[in-house]
């Protein structure tokens, strides 16, 4: 059972348990209620305490986390792990892999993976991705090991994408065109007028006269949102078959999470996660821009 600690700094000397908790510790208004219900839950200087309490400055208050009564059912899928401590996980998704389970993908998604590999250390956790990817986008997916750790992670990662688009751009640009569901289609999206406002910022890398790479941070998170607004510009990402892609090349988007950046729910130190171009994306690389493919093949840019 996770044991968080918190001493009180002199700014909430005089404030009520439960102001520092929502307001200092970031506690959400869910977790808090059950805190309260667990017997030691919540205690200041190792005696138990209820959230009217006034704290002073230097007192420690503790939280003991409940523990997870949800688990979903597990499958062994071998996972690449690239981070892990007590609070979070951070794992480089696979193309093909959902994050959650899906019409077809009942119990081969990375939920499902994840809770295997819990289960395997005998871990009793419910699993938690901070944010999703699309099914065949590949890279970085950062999961909170607790309920405490998600809710401080909820608005606070910043990715960056590798994509390969088909033609030349040049230097950079941000597309703002709002995204909703094409008239008539359940999945797929387009730039509608109606639509709810997204922001992509791309940066052209490099070129060969057929395919661009690109780097690109969303300020947004809507349904493929990168997908739509490339197309959006008449450069479909390279495989995006949806949005009209060509699959000579590769019969997936060439789109790959290759970096985040957050701060630590618990420690509040920076952490800066990069994973290399999946193969298929790299090979792509290759035969248009090797060396761009080589210096994105295994570190940070």
């Amino acid at each position: 059972m996770r044991k968080l600690q918190f001493t009180v700094p002199e700014a909430y000397d005089g404030v009520r348990l439960k102001g520092f908790l929502r307001g200092y510790c970031g506690v959400s208004a869910r977790l808090l209620t059950a805190l309260k219900k667990e017997p030691h839950g919540i205690s200041v200087n190792d005696a138990h305490a209820i959230v009217l309490e006034i704290l002073h400055m230097g007192d420690v208050v503790t939280l003991q986390l409940p523990e997870d009564r949800k688990e979903l059912p597990p499958a062994k899928i071998p996972l690449r792990i690239v981070y892990e401590d007590a609070d979070v996980l951070v794992v480089d998704k696979p193309a093909g892999m959902p994050v959650h389970p899906s019409p077809g993908h009942d119990c081969d998604s990375l939920v499902n993976a994840v809770a295997a590999y819990f289960q395997g250390k005998g871990e009793r956790r419910s699993v938690r991705p901070v944010y999703r990817l699309d099914k065949d986008t590949t890279g970085v997916i950062l999961l909170a090991k607790n309920a405490f750790a998600a809710a401080r992670l909820a608005k606070g990662v910043h990715k960056m994408y590798l994509a390969v688009c088909e033609g030349v751009l040049q230097g950079s640009g941000t597309e703002t065109g709002p995204i909703g569901l094409c008239p008539g289609h359940s999945i797929q999206r387009a730039v509608i007028p109606d639509g709810v406002p997204a922001v992509t910022h791309w940066k052209a890398v490099s070129d060969n006269g057929a395919y661009t790479l690109l780097q690109v941070q969303i300020e947004t998170g809507r349904t493929h949102q990168i997908r739509v607004h490339m197309a959006h510009l008449h450069h479909p990402l390279a495989g995006d078959d949806m949005y009209r892609g060509g699959l000579e090349q590769i019969c997936r988007q060439a789109l790959h999470c290759a970096e985040i950046a957050f701060c630590h729910p618990v420690t509040g130190e920076r952490y800066c996660l990069f994973t290399p171009l999946p193969e298929d994306m790299r090979q792509l690389l290759v035969d248009f821009c090797p060396q761009d493919a080589q210096a994105f093949s295994g570190k940070s840019i």
